[in-house]
């Protein structure tokens, strides 16, 4: 994965609550691999009317947040079902980050596994980023992961806060797949000595040509 160190973008406040994963993306397109098409699948339903054409009153269909890379939003961000696309159509659409005061539980662990950062601050400090980001449409943020900071369009900044672990693996790009390999060599010095310890549990199956199988 690419990693998240630091983060400097254009960033869309987006003031709906309880904003689901069917609303981020529609059902039906979930039957399509992920691929650079997932970007088109964003907010489909409300995006876009029924013919395709873009709605002018939806938020990134504004062209001051054309480019934007982190979204601010209202409580319970990403609710309702599983589906791992929400993030994957966040994430073709150019999104890194999201910042709100709650997140849909599966949908935060999903953002982690995609190596994205889900920034939680309380209610009022979201809002408050909204507002600056609504008074000034296209202005930027700047998230530090390292120092844990966001820099607002005022010159203030907000501190956040995020564990260690998963700080960790963003910062160097770790997926569970690297994870895993950095103990390659113990998982082959164990898997040798069960073989010398237990050669029963270690005997294959072969296919006999008849369709039949021996020990």
């Amino acid at each position: 994965m690419e990693p998240f160190v630091r983060l400097k973008a254009v960033a869309a406040p987006y003031e709906l609550a309880n904003v689901d994963t069917d609303r981020i993306i529609p059902a039906r397109f979930l039957r399509y691999a992920r691929s650079a098409e997932y970007a088109s699948y964003l907010f489909r339903d409300v995006r876009f009317a029924s013919d395709g054409t873009p709605r002018a009153e939806f938020f990134l269909n504004r062209p001051e947040y054309a480019g934007a890379r982190i979204l601010v939003a209202a409580e319970n961000f990403g609710c309702g079902s599983s589906r791992e696309g929400a993030v994957w159509a966040l994430a073709e659409s150019g999104f890194r980050a999201w910042i709100a005061p709650s997140f849909g539980e599966i949908f935060h662990e999903n953002t982690f596994k995609n190596g994205l950062l889900p920034v939680t601050l309380p209610a009022e400090r979201a809002a408050r980023i909204r507002a600056l980001l609504a008074a000034k449409p296209g202005a930027e943020l700047t998230i530090d992961l390292s120092a844990q900071t966001i820099a607002l369009p005022d010159g203030s900044v907000e501190v956040f806060e995020i564990d260690a672990f998963r700080k960790e693996c963003l910062l160097n790009g770790w997926d569970d797949i690297d994870l895993t390999l950095k103990h390659e060599a113990a998982i082959a010095a164990y898997e040798s000595r069960q073989r010398n310890e237990t050669p029963w549990l270690a005997g294959s199956m072969i296919q006999t040509r008849n369709g039949g199988r021996s020990s």
